[in-house]
């Protein structure tokens, strides 16, 4: 798997993905003019954000969350991961490891309350804060992985 995950062609596509799925997620939330739930983490707030969409901006969200937001922690996960395994130990891999479960569950959670099921949103007090704190030690790893690549690679050019 380290070896898939760190070709340079994984790391494109995988790259590329990301981009398209942040520019839906940017366009969808233009489109039908909401914000999305993903980084609030107080579950009275997110019950008053979702209180205040309209019935298609909660269908629309259900459907991004169900679908987008599943494919996210699938592409950026594996990209940060794939980055940091190509320069450092497999440990600093774990936090974009660790994300992926961590924010499929919290998309888990947001589509049940944004459909009006199970109402598990005070689980995103703490499933909120841990993605996000996984999230940018994870990107924060694998902007150092590329810092540190482009400073080698232009070391072996001299």
């Amino acid at each position: 798997m380290k070896k898939f995950l760190t070709k340079p062609t994984t790391l494109w596509i995988l790259f590329g993905l990301f981009i398209l799925e942040t520019i839906g997620f940017v366009a969808i939330m233009a489109i039908w003019d909401f914000e999305v739930i993903d980084e609030i983490s107080d579950p009275e707030k997110v019950r008053q954000h979702i209180a205040e969409m309209s019935a298609a901006q909660r269908s629309v969200h259900a459907w991004m969350t169900a679908t987008l937001d599943v494919a996210y922690p699938l592409t950026y996960g594996p990209l940060f991961a794939g980055l940091a395994l190509r320069v450092f130990k497999p440990v600093f891999a774990v936090p974009a490891i660790a994300v992926i479960p961590t924010d499929l569950a919290e998309g888990i959670v947001q589509v049940m309350a944004l459909i009006g099921s199970i109402d598990l949103i005070w689980s995103k007090a703490y499933l909120t804060p841990l993605k996000l704190a996984l999230f940018f030690i994870a990107i924060a790893i694998a902007l150092a992985a590329l810092w540190i690549g482009f400073r080698n690679r232009k070391r072996s050019e001299v």
